[in-house]
């Protein structure tokens, strides 16, 4: 009943029947509450998204397996400190860990969200090592950016470990049943002592018999044949009724088998006794005992032949030699594939074997007449009495050819092993790679290691999100919208990486494509965090700030541990000027990734807009220390220093920025905001006549051209820069301002006011 119940609920949860198989394992653990069936109905909880009830039944339990579903269950309920004892308990130092590289992996993801970088770090390594196909743990080490290449990760040597690993363990399972084979077949060798010759018939006859405890494993009348006599009680098997066996004929074996068999059990004359020196005397069997004998083994029913051919076509040699050398009483080892050969092959082995006996006795050959489907044959004595000899000498030589097909067929075996295993490292290293350059913000140089891989692998889903991410981090909107488009297209149900995506079109100004993307998200999955930050992006396009809001915080509701979600709050708060909220979801976000710049970003931001500087230009270098290459980080970086007063780092700094990404016009106009505090007018005019080029319509670079023509005397020129200005539409904040300088324009410097401008 026990194993019944285990079985149905494995079976359920295969088919996602998780209700079923809680139902069920509910019942077993009442009737067995064994801590394996516990653990069973914790397995059962946690499929069914019930860790409440898996923590439950499981607190307490020492088991390596129930510590790891125990732990499971508390890291899904936030219990990161109770999970944490569980997998590491205080006072056992020197216990394992449950479950290899997956408990090592929980608890590096519990030291990462309790802020412990580097025992994360080498518990993510330590599971890699056991494991070095679990992927997850090195993208966590990419995202902790101390993964090391991938080419030494998923190296040759890996690759080598790997295929032993795999070559001791399909060892050791084989030597662990050939033991179990062993100590079975010395079972029915000891029992098949008494066997009588009806016996030995019926046992032909039915052809196969289940040897109690295996279930599995079924002897065949060959083996019958092969093994020492013994008492047949010992296999427990009843005969097969009539209505089992009447459309079964089963092929012959042996061709002297059954005149073997029908001579043991009386048919045939009894064997005279010989003297020790007297010659041996041949017999020979009259004409009917051999059209009986060739009858049964060559003139079978109509039936029966294609059922033997159709058996002999479906049984393999390598198959067929598992059964024999299992319970072959000779100890040695058959080829069933050569054995169950069509008869005139097996003919021509018995008959050879026969005639060599006749020219050692100088005695002449036995005619053969296959056409009329009778044979004339001289059956020797020591022939029928030892019919296992000849057949023996005869497979030792095809015992030898399967042997060496065998080994053939392992080498060939262990050679596709290697080159699967070499090919999937191969896999993971492009991958891996490209992974841990996007992490490192080295974007282009995972652009390029993604390139490399094979087409059907970057045509999909999660590779082409990764390619839109990294355009994203070089600010090329365009070409990340057109990857992440792909990505929606070929996998409309992936969710991952969609936020990005609708940020993407935020940053565009798609209003009607966001708000498409932000339906169908919804209606894929309206618990994904996902499609709320894509919904909250849609209303912030908007200027709808205080909605935005709401669906960013629903989304970080439903899964506080995306960091991105949080600082979508934070630029809300921040818009909002709500600045003491913006900080506190900034934080919540470094709390869950301490890597995500955004944040950081964020607070400087926050911090440059209350003129605390000096937090600001931390907060910016802890930023760019993150993402050195990220131009905005750059600019926004020496805007804080130029409010410190460094002018000298800051004019630097947007150099760098400006090399960095020639398109970006911010530290452009940042830089001419510098030279014009330095009153470097022509530089500034020079800068903002290159800005010029690449943003033709932004209001704020001719008001600042206006400004400058006015500090050079050059009024015509003011007056029609400060009226472009105000033809482009400028924010209602910079208008009043715009118009005001403009009026000024003829009046003397010091009767301005320093607002202006």
């Amino acid at each position: 009943m026990e194993t019944l119940m285990v079985d149905r609920v494995h079976s359920s949860l295969r088919l996602f029947m998780n209700r079923n198989a809680v139902f069920l394992c509910e019942r077993l653990c009442a009737q067995f509450p064994a801590e394996t069936n516990l653990q069973l109905l914790a397995t059962c909880y946690l499929h069914n998204n019930q860790p409440y009830a898996a923590y439950h039944i499981l607190k307490g339990k020492k088991l390596s397996e129930s510590r790891y579903l125990f732990a499971i269950s508390c890291f899904r309920m936030h219990l990161l400190r109770e999970a944490e004892e569980t997998l590491c308990p205080v006072n056992e130092p020197n216990i394992e860990v449950p479950n290899g590289a997956t408990g090592h992996y929980l608890l590096g993801l519990i030291y990462r969200y309790t802020g412990r970088v580097a025992a994360a770090a080498e518990q993510f390594t330590q599971a890699l090592t056991l494991d070095p196909l679990l992927w997850a743990a090195y993208e966590e080490l990419c995202i902790l950016g101390v993964a090391e290449d991938a080419n030494e990760c998923f190296s040759e040597a890996t690759a080598l470990r790997l295929q032993q690993e795999h070559t001791s363990t399909s060892n050791l399972e084989k030597s662990n049943f050939v033991n179990e084979n062993r100590v079975l077949s010395s079972n029915v060798s000891a029992s098949l002592v008494d066997i009588s010759p009806k016996q030995i018939k019926q046992l032909h006859a039915n052809n196969t018999a289940e040897i109690p405890g295996y279930p599995h494993v079924r002897a065949t009348a060959l083996h019958v044949q092969n093994s020492i006599p013994s008492n047949v009680g010992q296999f427990d098997s009843p005969s097969p009724t009539v209505t089992q066996t009447s459309g079964i004929v089963p092929p012959p074996l042996f061709r002297n088998l059954h005149a073997y068999q029908n001579m043991t059990s009386g048919d045939a004359p009894a064997k005279p006794k010989v003297a020790v020196n007297q010659p041996l005397r041949r017999k020979y069997l009259d004409e009917a005992r051999l059209k009986k004998v060739t009858g049964r083994l060559f003139n079978q029913s109509s039936d029966s032949v294609p059922r033997r051919s159709a058996r002999l076509s479906r049984d393999t040699p390598i198959n067929s030699n598992s059964n024999i050398s299992q319970f072959g009483g000779n100890g040695t080892d058959h080829s069933s594939g050569k054995l169950r050969a069509n008869s005139s092959t097996s003919s021509k082995l018995c008959s050879t074997a026969v005639r060599s006996v006749q020219v050692r006795k100088g005695k002449p050959r036995a005619t053969e007449n296959f056409d009329e489907g009778s044979r004339y044959e001289a059956v020797d004595e020591m022939w029928t009495d030892n019919i296992a000899a000849p057949s023996s000498s005869v497979s030792i030589v095809e015992g030898r050819c399967f042997e060496q097909d065998k080994a053939e067929r392992i080498l060939s075996q262990e050679s596709k092993l290697a080159t699967g295993i070499r090919e999937l490292l191969g896999l993971l290293r492009t991958l891996g790679e490209g992974y841990r350059l996007s992490c490192l913000f080295k974007c282009q140089e995972a652009l390029e290691v993604y390139r490399k891989l094979p087409e059907p692998q970057f045509n999909t889903g999660w590779v082409l999100c990764q390619v839109g991410k990294a355009y994203f981090e070089l600010v090329d909107y365009l070409e990340a919208d057109h990857f992440f488009e792909l990505a929606h297209r070929l996998s409309p149900c992936t969710l991952e990486g969609m936020d990005i995506y609708s940020t993407v079109l935020y940053h565009l100004n798609e209003e009607m494509r966001l708000s498409y993307l932000a339906q169908e998200l919804i209606s894929v999955d309206r618990l994904s965090p996902q499609a709320w930050c894509a919904v909250g992006n849609c209303f912030s396009l908007r200027k709808d700030h205080e909605t935005a809001l709401k669906n960013f915080q629903r989304a970080v509701q439903l899964d506080s541990r995306v960091a991105y979600s949080h600082t979508l709050c934070g630029h809300e708060f921040s818009a909002l000027e709500d600045y003491e909220n913006s900080v506190k979801f900034y934080r919540c976000a470094l709390q869950v990734d301490e890597r995500h710049y955004n944040a950081w970003y964020g607070l400087g931001v926050v911090y440059l807009r209350q003129e605390k500087f000096e937090f600001a230009e931390h907060h910016f270098r802890r930023a760019f220390q993150i993402n050195p290459r990220s131009s905005v980080l750059m600019c926004y970086l020496g805007m804080a220093l130029h409010a410190l007063q460094r002018n000298e780092d800051a004019l630097e700094m947007m150099d760098k920025a400006i090399f960095s990404d020639k398109k970006n016009p911010l530290p452009k106009y940042q830089k001419a905001l510098i030279l014009v505090g330095l009153q470097d007018y022509p530089e500034a005019l020079d800068e903002l006549e290159r800005l010029r080029e690449i943003a033709p319509h932004e209001s704020s670079m001719y008001a600042l051209m206006g400004k400058i023509y006015k500090q050079l005397n050059i009024l015509d020129k003011a007056v029609f820069c400060f009226g472009i200005a105000l033809d482009l539409k400028p924010p209602a904040a910079d208008l009043a301002i715009i118009k005001s300088a403009m009026e000024k324009v003829h009046l003397p410097d010091e009767l301005m006011d320093d607002d202006d401008l």
